[in-house]
């Protein structure tokens, strides 16, 4: 019987201690996030946009659509914060609800292509003979440039918003599979991998059981840069008029309206282009920092 306790009881110190070394960790990775200036820097900037985006109803007391030809170019004032257009329209209400579009393209290409990425990457890196046909195909995307492949597409599709999340899933997906695949590779030369093909385990167990958990670090990096990258190309689209049509409010469209009276007018494009630059500003922080926090070996991960 006490043998039986003793068994028992030191089951329980086991389970306990368990707990408080996962608590332990739990704590050591968010005293290393927030010791992180870069992520908290960029964290709290995205959150800012994303918060201007996600209230924009409530912030805002003009609709973006809303014209009026005795308000048109004012300069910033206390009734319209960031100024009006040539339309008279409110170009406050028309940047924070531009906020909407370009997160929600950003968000949506960046999560498609992540899928569509770690897929094509995995099993390129996989399988030998299907790396050879990928990869060509997606050097050959590649080969363009961004823009020029992305109005491309769009000249062939249309000027729509679900389009223009097409083009840049099309555009960004060889690159997120090539960063997948190269991690991949390096993980499948690894002994471990080695011994569980030479022990019959099948393929779907050692790609997703043992190779992805551990390229997500990577693809996690590509996503936040996918994430800034499609806002700035469906700017450039919109700007060059193939991307959100007019008169949806995008940063794009305003920089666009802008163009013409850029000099007289200078509010136009100040203030959309300080919002995209801040919003890719802070994409590329968070970014770069979850790299040197994931990152092993690296000096700033390790301080």
């Amino acid at each position: 019987m006490n043998t039986i306790n003793e068994v028992i009881i030191k089951s329980d110190t086991l389970s306990q201690n368990k707990k408080e070394l996962s608590i332990e960790r739990r704590a050591l990775f968010i005293r290393r996030v927030l010791a992180n200036k870069m992520i908290v820097t960029g964290g709290v900037i995205l959150f800012f946009i994303s918060l201007i985006a996600l209230f924009a109803p409530v912030i805002t007391q003009f609709s973006p659509y809303e014209l009026e030809s005795t308000n048109r170019l004012k300069a910033p004032s206390a009734t319209h914060w960031f100024g009006t257009d040539n339309f008279g329209r409110d170009i406050f209400s028309r940047v924070v609800y531009g906020a909407r579009v370009s997160l929600v393209i950003g968000i949506s290409v960046a999560l498609i292509t992540a899928v569509i990425g770690l897929f094509l990457g995995l099993y390129s890196a996989y399988y030998r003979k299907l790396d050879h046909v990928l990869m060509r195909f997606a050097d050959g995307l590649m080969a363009f440039p961004s823009i020029l492949l992305a109005i491309a597409i769009m000249a062939v599709m249309g000027p729509k918003a679900i389009n223009v999340v097409i083009a840049l899933v099309i555009v960004e997906s060889p690159v997120v599979a090539r960063v997948v695949r190269s991690a991949a590779l390096v993980i499948k030369e690894q002994t471990y991998i080695e011994a569980m093909k030479a022990q019959g385990a099948s393929a779907w167990r050692i790609i997703w059981g043992h190779i992805a958990p551990n390229i997500l670090p990577s693809l996690i990096v590509q996503i936040t840069y996918v994430f800034s990258v499609s806002m700035i190309i469906e700017a450039a689209l919109s700007f060059l008029g193939a991307g959100i049509p007019a008169p949806s409010p995008s940063w794009g469209n305003i920089l666009f309206d802008g163009k013409s009276v850029i000099y007289s007018a200078w509010w136009m494009t100040v203030f959309p282009g300080a919002f995209l630059l801040l919003a890719v500003l802070s994409s590329n922080l968070l970014g770069d920092g979850i790299r040197d926090l994931l990152d092993p070996h690296s000096n700033k991960a390790n301080k």
